[in-house]
């Protein structure tokens, strides 16, 4: 009888541990500074790599808006982030967050000026009087940062351009300044190199008019009170991946990343201050 009840605890205990397992998520999202579509599609190995590596499920949440994941991150919706720079600024004065890792890339990290190729312009200067598209309001590469840049050279957007107006996305923008719904835009320097070498950029009709200075923009940062243990085990699993190693250079490709590296909120004060001194900060 004995025998018979230590195995049914035995049993119920293996149960319990298996529901545990299963109930064990890492639900993850990402600023939508792409399509919906690129974003699962970027995401899904690097997702199924977590899950080998934490022994866990990890779930994507696509959410609308780039507050959306702050608001998620800052009220335990979901556990780990892709943020630009600004976002995780905003983040961190909202409530707990912590970053691990970045791209290597994202401690030089630029902003693309481009301009409809019929406008003619060959500076900034040019622009003056002509319409103007920034990714989203909350983008640090697509807003922020070229904002924060104009305005060092003298170039205030709101009086200085015709109008301003927000593509909501980095490829947005670039299909605005394409059809000719805006003279000019600025994006991620990152989105821009990847349409162009896939063939998505008309050089026809779009051209490449500045480069801003480097400033230090994404990162993966998880909410504040995820166990300890498991951020450890996250930071690890990014900066084991390899691009000597096919599998990982694929996973790595598809960040574009040559490979991930610790971060630290001190990373991103020039954001902060950058975004103090534009006045974005609520």
């Amino acid at each position: 009888m004995k025998t018979l009840k230590l195995s049914l605890a035995t049993a119920l205990l293996a149960i319990s541990a298996l529901a545990s397992a299963e109930e064990a998520v890492l639900k993850v999202s990402a600023i939508p500074d792409e399509a919906p579509t690129e974003l699962q599609r970027k995401f899904a190995p690097l997702g199924q790599y977590l899950e080998k590596e934490l022994g866990m499920k990890v779930q994507f949440v696509p959410v609308t808006d780039y507050a959306a994941v702050v608001t998620a991150l800052n009220s335990d919706k979901i556990d780990m982030a892709w943020l630009g720079g600004f976002t995780f600024v905003q983040a961190s004065l909202h409530g707990k967050v912590v970053p691990l890792v970045q791209r290597e890339e994202d401690s030089k990290f630029t902003s693309k000026f481009i301009v409809n190729a019929a406008v003619g312009a060959k500076s900034l200067k040019d622009l003056k009087g002509k319409s103007f598209a920034f990714g989203s309001a909350s983008s640090t590469s697509g807003h922020l940062m070229p904002r924060y840049f104009l305005q060092k050279e003298g170039i205030k957007p709101e009086t200085f351009f015709k109008n301003v107006a927000y593509s909501g996305a980095h490829d947005a923008t670039v299909a605005w300044v394409a059809s000719g719904k805006v003279d000019a835009g600025a994006l991620n320097a990152s989105v821009w190199d990847k349409l162009v070498e896939s063939g998505k950029v008309d050089s026809n009709k779009v051209k490449l008019l500045a480069t801003s200075p480097a400033f230090y923009d994404y990162n993966w940062t998880v909410r504040g009170n995820l166990d300890k243990k498991l951020q450890a085990r996250i930071t690890a699993a990014f900066l084991k991946l390899d691009p000597k190693n096919p599998q990982d250079k694929a996973i790595l490709d598809l960040q574009r990343a040559s490979r991930f590296i610790p971060t630290k909120a001190d990373n991103y004060k020039g954001i902060e201050a950058a975004a103090e001194a534009a006045g974005l900060l609520k």
